[in-house]
């Protein structure tokens, strides 16, 4: 592993910022930490880089214990959330600054400044003030001095924070691509966690200082380790309820039961159905059948009480018969399709036995 952090924590006072996390970051990578603000994933950025000491623990990058090493002597760089550029250098110098105190020989560090403007796209832009730049070529011109010193790790801090919505959907291409070229170890912080599902090839969920769980982007949407994730990520249906050997789930919320794929165990439990796994169909339509081992299973009514159009899909609120508001996302399909069914809409809600997730935690 290339980066390896071993029982690390964090301590202000009596208050545990990180507290006993142990995690290893593979070579080539694209991690994100994420997680809620105030949950530690900056201060260990910060830690990693060597701007924040320990409290316990080690972190090793390439097998190499860190402690005691500055950060200007670690393999790392770092793009901060501000970008940090110099406003009264060119695009072109900026870049070069970091080559230009390591003493680089000029017509070295020429070649590589124009490498690094090419890699992000900013060749036209050299003689440029930040000024005359846009927020995303600004930060195009913090990663390309980042990158400009082939660091083996390069630490990013909520990179796209402080662009507009369209331009960060933009950029998290560019970053994915970017990354895969030139192929460093991107560490990532970001409390989105839709920038960091695009992007990541894996993450790590932190809150209140501890790991909750680390996994691809995949893993953690179909597959989350606890009700924190499973809320955290994406938009979820969460009920409690008492889980039989006979795989039915059993819950106050609905008024039916619920049949859900075996392999949990027994006791009480959480599931979580997400909204895009939800089918719903007119109430004045025949009741959907229910898997067939159980036929009133996993099928309940109720009634649309909003409606919200996000263009290719639309999110549904829906309160059932027992009071629960369930959320639905239905897509849209083509322009010749019917419309989106109104509010007070009665319906039928019906999913697969593999929808559900079970959850303990």
């Amino acid at each position: 592993m290339l980066i390896r952090f071993e029982n690390v924590t964090k301590r202000f006072g009596r208050f545990a910022a990180v507290d006993n996390v142990s995690l290893d970051i593979a070579a080539g990578e694209f991690f994100a930490l994420l997680g809620p603000s105030g949950c530690g994933k900056t201060t260990l950025l910060r830690m990693l880089a060597g701007l924040e000491p320990l409290s316990e623990g080690r972190i090793l990058i390439d097998g190499i214990d860190m402690a005691g090493t500055p950060p200007n002597r670690r393999p790392v760089n770092m793009v901060f959330q501000s970008y940090a550029v110099f406003p009264h250098m060119t695009v072109a110098d900026n870049v070069a600054y970091g080559l230009k105190i390591d003493k680089v020989p000029r017509a070295q560090r020429e070649t590589r400044v124009a490498e690094a403007l090419d890699l992000v796209k900013l060749g036209d832009f050299a003689q440029r003030r930040p000024d005359q730049l846009s927020g995303g070529q600004r930060q195009r011109v913090a990663l390309a001095r980042a990158l400009v010193k082939r660091p083996k790790v390069l630490l990013l801090d909520e990179p796209l924070s402080a662009l507009d919505a369209k331009l960060r959907d933009a950029m998290r291409g560019e970053l994915a691509a970017i990354q895969r070229e030139v192929g460093v170890t991107f560490v990532m912080v970001t409390h989105d966690q839709d920038e960091a599902l695009a992007m990541a090839s894996r993450c790590a969920l932190m809150n209140l200082g501890k790991l909750q769980q680390v996994a691809s982007p995949g893993d953690l949407y179909e597959h989350p380790a606890n009700r924190f994730v499973a809320d955290f990520i994406g938009s979820i249906n969460l009920f409690e309820g008492t889980l039989a050997p006979d795989n039915t789930f059993a819950t106050a919320a609905l008024d039916t039961p619920v049949l859900i794929e075996p392999g949990a165990t027994a006791g009480p439990a959480w599931i979580g159905i997400r909204p895009e796994k939800i089918v719903m169909t007119p109430a004045s339509a025949p009741r959907p059948t229910g898997p067939a081992a159980r036929p009133a299973a996993n099928v309940t009514r109720g009634t649309i009480v909003t409606s919200a159009y996000l263009g290719a899909t639309t999110q549904y609120d829906v309160r059932t018969g027992s009071g629960t508001l369930i959320k639905v996302t239905a897509p849209n399909g083509t322009r010749s399709t019917s419309p989106a069914l109104p509010v007070g809409t009665a319906v039928w809600l019906h999913w697969a036995p593999d929808a559900p997730v079970v959850l303990y935690g």
